[in-house]
């Protein structure tokens, strides 16, 4: 029989969608299923970005360029400078999402073998790339006791040698929902600075910051032109996740000319997302106040939710629109799989993902999850009353 790759082997299950065949006979069963495990959002997409598609006169659906019409990203830079983040066209790669964006920025940075340091717990798939491209994730653990603050610089250094080539951060993060303070993101500057490492930022949720506070960007300081790279997304701003438009983000121009041949080897994002995608930039500032309230009015009502539930931990997120909650259970994995499979209250049931598989540390986040509040305060209400009825139930 012909063997499959270490590598395949090694690549990591998604702890977001490996659950799904077990909603899905509950949902079979006549169970109805409340998703708290993915960051879909609920939320309409743009009606400006579905028009561009729908009304589109294309006679030919041909090739995009490998990095993006130049229109799109001339237009996405403009969006740039608006939030201090000084960039033109050039500067920009368009990818087939944020994951594509990744594995570029990861292929072009890296050779196997080489280490990518990132504070946990991470978006999973960070794991996967990492493992496509042969290089090792080594995790700085931050504690859910300080909120996942980023960790001290000192745990960082303690870490690099001399196969680390980059930092690797998401903010606001996914799953934690922490938004990185500027003085953090100074701190992680001087570090990269010091060692002649890349700062990778995952910058997806950017417009999602709230209680007055404002996202600091790591292309929005000097002195970080060849070090730093940002990773971008129309899927979570625009509640786009279908489109599959993401971005490379970097003033290196070594970096940017090694990326685009990757971009190359693909051919092109796809045609007809760039086109809603460069609709979408036009959408007015209101949509997105009215989107950030409704996920603070959401991310209030999971909170004092689930504080009211008796052994429960849970981290106050102040961006993107996750929280990590720590559960009074020994596996997440199998409490969750649980609530599928044999438990419901009123025949409902809710699906969370669990939180080990948002680290690389063995052993770690074995009891928590993360929860995903993109749906509205009724159902989000009513999934944390399912929890606490399944905790009274759930023996470990």
């Amino acid at each position: 029989m012909p063997v499959i790759s270490n590598k395949g082997i090694q690549m990591p299950e998604s702890p977001i969608r490996k659950l799904v065949p077990y909603a899905e006979d509950a949902k079979k069963r006549g169970v109805t299923v409340f998703h708290l495990n993915i960051g879909q959002p609920d939320i309409k997409t743009p009606q400006i970005a579905l028009d561009a598609v729908k009304n589109n006169k294309l006679k030919t659906l041909s090739y995009a360029r490998s990095e993006g019409s130049e229109e799109y990203r001339t237009k996405l830079a403009t969006y740039y400078v608006k939030n201090n983040i000084p960039v033109n066209a050039n500067n920009i790669i368009a990818t087939t999402g944020g994951s594509e964006a990744l594995l570029f920025t990861i292929g072009s940075i890296t050779d196997p073998g080489d280490e990518i340091i990132i504070p946990e717990p991470f978006y999973a798939n960070y794991n996967g790339f990492s493992t496509a491209s042969g290089v090792k994730v080594v995790p700085v653990i931050s504690k859910i006791e300080d909120n996942f603050a980023l960790p001290n610089i000192e745990d960082f250094e303690k870490l690099i040698t001399n196969k680390t080539k980059a930092i690797l951060i998401c903010n606001p993060g996914n799953p934690t929902g922490y938004l990185y303070s500027e003085e953090e993101i100074e701190k992680l500057k001087m570090m990269v600075l010091k060692h002649d490492l890349f700062l990778i930022a995952d910058e997806v949720y950017r417009e999602f910051t709230y209680d007055g506070l404002k996202h600091t960007s790591v292309m929005s300081l000097e002195g970080l032109d060849e070090n730093a790279i940002i990773i971008d997304s129309v899927s979570k701003r625009y509640s786009m996740c279908g489109a599959r438009i993401g971005c490379i983000v970097s003033k290196n121009k070594e970096f940017i000319n090694t990326a685009i041949k990757f971009a190359q080897a693909r051919l092109s994002p796809p045609t007809y997302a760039l086109i809603a995608s460069e609709a979408a930039l036009d959408t007015p500032q209101s949509y997105f106040d009215e989107v950030k309230q409704e996920y603070v009015e959401r991310r209030n009502t999971l909170i004092s939710e689930l504080q009211k539930i008796k052994g429960i931990k849970v981290a106050n997120p102040k961006g993107a629109f996750y929280c990590v909650a720590e559960l009074p259970v020994e596996d997440s994995d199998k409490f969750a799989q649980w609530m599928l499979e044999e438990f419901n209250h009123n025949n409902e049931t809710v699906m969370v993902a669990p939180a080990s598989g948002f680290y690389s540390t063995p052993g770690e986040g074995k009891n928590q999850v993360r929860i995903a509040y993109v749906l509205n305060k009724k159902d989000l209400k009513r999934s944390v009353e399912i929890i606490a009825e399944a905790l009274k139930k759930y023996t470990n």
